[in-house]
């Protein structure tokens, strides 16, 4: 999995290279993230009452290689919370999506491709809990959605679904591991901003 992420962060530097010569582009993106990890849509109708729950952030870089048919690498940095009734689970992590879009009406588009993803941390506030350590650093999902470009200025809405089980043990306070599992692939909606440079 290590030499997989590595191997598309070296096509997402090769097609950086690429832009600067073929004037496609590059830009900055940020945004919010609507996380559920391990099942978006139960977590998305038990925080009903309360939707900041989940809410996180992301800031990164874009790349842009086409034009009605583009190819667009992104390198994100990505920080969700899941709030649980015992505690919260913080995870900050860099993804990689090597989206392929097209232009379909106007300044309307759709994309979609393979993420791929590198835990830099986790953090949990489980009262009684502890959380063992993730099984993997790095997984891969998968990135689809619609997005409006206007000039310089683009905004997208995507949903994200994690393929790589991940998951992390509670333990309690006597080191004894309990049956409960806590899912970490990302499922979310990611709604982001961006300006080409």
């Amino acid at each position: 999995m290590k030499n997989l992420f590595l191997t598309a962060l070296c096509i997402a530097g090769f097609s950086t290279a690429l832009f600067a010569q073929s004037g496609s582009g590059f830009g900055i993106k940020a945004g919010l993230n609507y996380a559920g990890n391990g099942d978006y849509f139960e977590s998305a109708s038990s925080n009903a009452q309360n939707p900041d729950k989940n809410i996180g952030y992301h800031i990164g870089l874009f790349g842009k290689l086409g034009n009605k048919l583009y190819f667009r690498p992104e390198l994100v940095y990505t920080k969700i919370k899941s709030d649980y009734d015992s505690g919260e689970f913080d995870m900050q992590k860099l993804d990689l999506p090597l989206l392929v879009g097209l232009k379909v009406l106007g300044p309307v588009n759709v994309f979609a491709g393979p993420a791929f993803q590198y835990v830099l941390d986790t953090d949990s506030g489980f009262t009684n809990l502890g959380i063992d350590e993730l099984e993997n650093d790095f997984s891969v999902g998968l990135n689809f959605g619609i997005g409006i470009n206007l000039n310089r200025i683009g905004i997208d809405l995507r949903y994200e679904r994690g393929f790589s089980d991940n998951e992390a043990t509670f333990i309690d306070n006597n080191n004894i591991i309990t049956t409960d599992r806590l899912d970490t692939r990302p499922e979310q909606l990611i709604l982001s901003l961006s300006y080409k440079i």
